[in-house]
């Protein structure tokens, strides 16, 4: 392995993604962007490891924790990655990507870091799980895939009444074209819109052909239509749900669907904590750690 882990090569791109996205981008629009710049590999793209994982997104997630360790992207794990001013001024080829991951990985081996593992084109951990914490959206996102068929549909059911849908229904009958249920979606008092909607509890990426299909049962039943998934949408089935001359389809993969339930705080409890910045007390007199002194 002596090029490293096959993540490197994603480090580069994401500052490239970054910076075409305006500096700073959610991670899922990150992954579509070196999804199509880089013709990732079918194979890597909705390939899945072990454990379940999408590989595409273990591998982008990693790159970006190294970059986050070389101070080129905010760590900050909010939902949003950002250059910081060191990233915006940076470019990664290939040799400069390696050879800053061998910098950083001897760095947390001679510090002694618990971050530091050894790293393969395995079955990766998350970086988060490395840090000594589980992302609670691994965990949610587990649990949704847990449930019973019939639980996702309720759980679905339920995002939609707490996000302003009226008259949501499941219906749950099979042979109608994906169709699990339908509501209204009032946007004043004079307009709305009648919604069926598909909920699709699975591991593997939604194609394109999912979407056609849904279309296809909802024509002439109702304004619009919604696929929410536990997984994740294929960047064809992205671009089927929005193709011209067609009636649009709202994609809701599992990424938002742990968002909904944040913002909404459903199953799901808000926990503040702050971690110590001692370097905004310099400008005040305080010396970091380990800083020498005058005289």
């Amino acid at each position: 392995m002596a090029r490293g882990p096959q993540f490197v090569e994603f480090m580069g791109p994401i500052l490239d993604a970054l910076r075409h996205l305006g500096g700073s981008a959610r991670p899922g629009e990150v992954e579509e962007w070196i999804a199509t710049a880089l013709d990732v590999p079918a194979d890597i793209l909705h390939g899945e490891l072990t454990s379940g994982r999408s590989r595409f997104k273990n591998r982008v997630h990693w790159a970006r924790f190294y970059l986050a360790k070389a101070g080129l992207v905010d760590s900050s794990r909010r939902g949003v990655w950002s250059l910081t001013e060191r990233g915006r001024a940076s470019s990664l080829n290939a040799d400069g990507a390696l050879d800053l991951f061998r910098e950083l990985k001897e760095r947390l081996r001679t510090s002694g870091s618990q971050e530091e593992t050894e790293v393969s084109d395995g079955d990766l951990p998350d970086p988060e799980e490395l840090q000594g914490e589980r992302d609670y959206k691994a965990q949610v996102l587990e649990l949704l895939g847990k449930l019973p068929p019939d639980g996702f549909e309720r759980l679905c059911q339920r995002l939609l009444r707490e996000s302003g849908f009226e008259n949501v229904t499941v219906t749950g009958r099979s042979g109608d074209g994906g169709i699990d249920g339908h509501g209204v979606l009032r946007v004043n008092p004079l307009v709305s819109f009648y919604v069926y909607f598909q909920c699709k509890r699975c591991s593997h990426s939604v194609g394109p052909s999912v979407v056609r299909d849904f279309r296809g049962a909802m024509m002439g039943r109702a304004d619009k239509g919604m696929i929410l998934t536990t997984a994740t949408f294929t960047s064809e089935a992205r671009k089927e749900a929005i193709r011209d001359g067609v009636p649009p389809i709202e994609l809701v993969d599992g990424e938002v669907l742990v968002e909904m339930l944040a913002n909404l705080e459903l199953g799901l409890v808000p926990r503040t904590v702050y971690e110590v910045d001692e370097r905004f007390f310099v400008e005040f007199g305080h010396t970091l750690p380990g800083a020498g002194r005058d005289g």
